[in-house]
């Protein structure tokens, strides 16, 4: 029976429907807000300038104008990415705008310029979204992509669509936690679980789903598939045990590994480093890339602390530094099979 014209709007929960995310009192916001907890409460070492020379290089636009068979990954800043794989271009949630914030205008500043513009990317085939928040759906960089006459397919979570169908962008698929659609022959993509939530205006906390994503390449050449992990915005939980089990162990995985402090608010929501690698062993991830740090201005950590807080992380549980490359703005690597 369909609901009523006043019937609430759906709202979605976590897997461990104790952990509710969203529902912030306004005083406490603003209070957090007056106290600098959404902000870095200092500059990196050097300051801005030098994190930007250090941390970021030019994009080889060649390399990526090229179709790729095996994995090859570009990091555009924060947890925007390209992988290109089985001859597909997939952009994961482009953030291209000067802020994460309405119109791509407003909200956390970018303090490391993005290092190429929607116009510059190559043909998309489908552009992944995890989730509704500012920082991950820019709709200033979607945008631009259509205005330069990109068609890609987009991959939602439940109760985007409509979002996306509004602004043109009819070719949206949405899916529910573990739900899947084919991106080509061989190639499969999985809606994941994550601890999070989602608000993108005053009055529609939780009413779409968020979630990562877990791209399954089946190579005819291989004895198994070929997993990508990207667990979105998420707080550590047993979501991930969950994925390995149900869809086998990641053989490469984007890690978030920034934005979680002040820790009493951020920790149901973003892991911290020590988090982030016991999710990476929770899904037995072969190899991972450092994501969701150094860009936006969004949390009281320093843009240098990531790096440094994995770095210790590793070390206490005996995990090879290398296992989680950290990359540059604009850096392109091939992922080895």
């Amino acid at each position: 029976m369909p609901a009523s014209p006043a019937s609430p709007p759906r709202r979605f929960r976590n897997t461990d429907d104790r952990v509710v995310i969203g529902d912030f009192p306004w005083y406490e916001m603003a209070w957090r807000s007056l106290r600098g907890d959404f902000k870095p409460r200092s500059a990196p070492t050097g300051g801005y300038a030098r994190f930007v020379r250090d941390w970021t290089q030019p994009v080889d636009h060649a390399l990526l104008a090229q179709r790729h068979e095996a994995p090859v990954v570009t990091w555009l800043g924060h947890v925007s990415m390209l992988l290109q794989v089985a001859g597909l271009n997939l952009l994961i949630d482009p953030t291209l705008a000067s802020h994460a914030g309405p119109l791509g205008r407003f909200g956390a500043p970018r303090r490391v310029p993005p290092p190429l513009t929607p116009e510059q990317l190559p043909r998309i085939d489908a552009v992944l979204v995890s989730h509704n928040h500012y920082d991950h759906l820019c709709s200033a960089t979607l945008k631009r992509l259509r205005a330069a006459g990109q068609r890609p397919r987009f991959i939602v979570p439940q109760g985007l669509r409509d979002w996306f169908v509004r602004r043109g962008m009819a070719d949206t698929v949405e899916l529910d936690w573990w739900g899947g659609v084919d991106l080509a022959p061989g190639v499969r993509v999985h809606f994941t679980p994550a601890q999070h939530w989602s608000r993108r205006s005053l009055n529609d906390t939780n009413a779409s789903l968020w979630g990562g994503y877990l791209i399954e390449w089946t190579r005819p050449d291989a004895a198994g598939p070929w997993r990508f992990l990207f667990p979105g915005d998420t707080g550590y939980s047993d979501d991930f045990k969950a994925i390995r089990q149900r869809l086998g162990a990641v053989d490469f995985l984007a890690l978030p590994i920034g934005a979680y402090l002040p820790r009493d608010f951020m920790k149901p929501m973003h892991v911290n480093p020590a988090d982030a690698v016991q999710l990476m062993l929770d899904v037995e991830a072969r190899q991972a890339m450092g994501v969701h740090w150094g860009t936006f201005a969004l949390t009281q950590e320093a843009f240098d602390h990531p790096p440094r807080d994995l770095a210790a992380a590793l070390a206490e549980r005996g995990v090879p530094a290398e296992r989680v490359w950290l990359m540059r703005h604009g850096e392109t690597r091939a992922i080895a099979l």
